[in-house]
């Protein structure tokens, strides 16, 4: 199970919340089966669905 300040951590290129939601889509692409929110996302454009958003490019929703 990847959590997400796990990604958040290792790519500190990311600086906004749609550049992350492709680094979620990358890591699903990857192999990895689970993702745990435990953190929000520290970007100024987080929606505030943000869990749903995440969740819907983790499993292929979002193209």
């Amino acid at each position: 199970m990847l959590k997400l300040s796990e990604i958040l951590v290792s790519r500190k290129d990311i600086d906004r919340f749609d550049e992350l939601l492709t680094a979620v889509q990358d890591v699903a692409r990857s192999g990895e089966r689970f993702l745990r929110m435990d953190v929000k996302p520290p970007y100024p454009d987080t929606p505030d669905n943000w869990e749903d958003q995440l969740e819907a490019a983790f499993s292929g929703l979002i193209r």
